[in-house]
């Protein structure tokens, strides 16, 4: 038996036949969303929700009848102004990408925590269909007091950042002004010898 075993060929046979039961385990759609959520103050004062969703088939087969729900936007604080929130698809092919975004305005203040949005799909070689979940979005600070930006914000940002290389450049730039460019003084020593 040990010398069976030690047998190179059946090692390989071995690792084929181990590989290849993993594969057919695996053989199935592989669902993996993203939820984003993103606020956007308005000129007038209103606060929008922009949401996107991604969906990606990280699995070996085809999912069918793919479909989204995200319910986890409550009608007396929020409306949809543009978009759904629910999406069906006929398909996602393996390694493929669905993409789904829609827009809110926020009616009331406070915190949000939205939940994961719902995917449902159906695989070929079952007859009920399957959920995954969407990552859950970070806690939303619906139309807060923000202090207003001031304006030259964007310098102080810059000069934080970019500050230790501006004052090299500047020391290094001072340093051949004060060479290339003679003093009153020098020239004025070389104009008396001139004579």
């Amino acid at each position: 038996m040990a010398t069976l075993i030690g047998n190179p060929l059946i090692k390989a046979l071995i690792a084929l036949f181990l590989i290849s039961a993993a594969t057919a385990i695996g053989d199935a759609p592989f669902i993996v969303a993203h939820k984003k959520a993103s606020l956007t103050r308005l000129k007038s004062g209103a606060e929008r929700v922009s949401v996107s969703i991604d969906i990606y088939n990280q699995g070996f087969s085809t999912a069918y009848d793919v479909s989204l729900l995200d319910d986890s936007w409550p009608q007396d604080a929020f409306d949809v102004v543009s978009g759904n929130t629910s999406q069906s698809w006929e398909r996602l092919d393996a390694g493929g990408l669905l993409s789904h975004s829609f827009e809110l305005e926020a009616k009331r203040q406070g915190m949000f925590y939205g939940a994961p949005a719902v995917i449902t799909f159906r695989i070929p070689t079952k007859s009920a269909l399957q959920e995954a979940y969407s990552t859950p979005i970070l806690p939303l600070d619906v139309l807060a007091e923000r202090p207003p930006e001031k304006k030259f914000e964007w310098a102080k940002r810059l000069l934080a950042k970019y500050g230790s290389q501006i004052s090299v450049i500047s020391i290094v730039v001072l340093f051949i002004y004060l060479i290339a460019i003679p003093s009153k003084s020098s020239a004025a020593k070389a104009s008396k010898k001139k004579r």
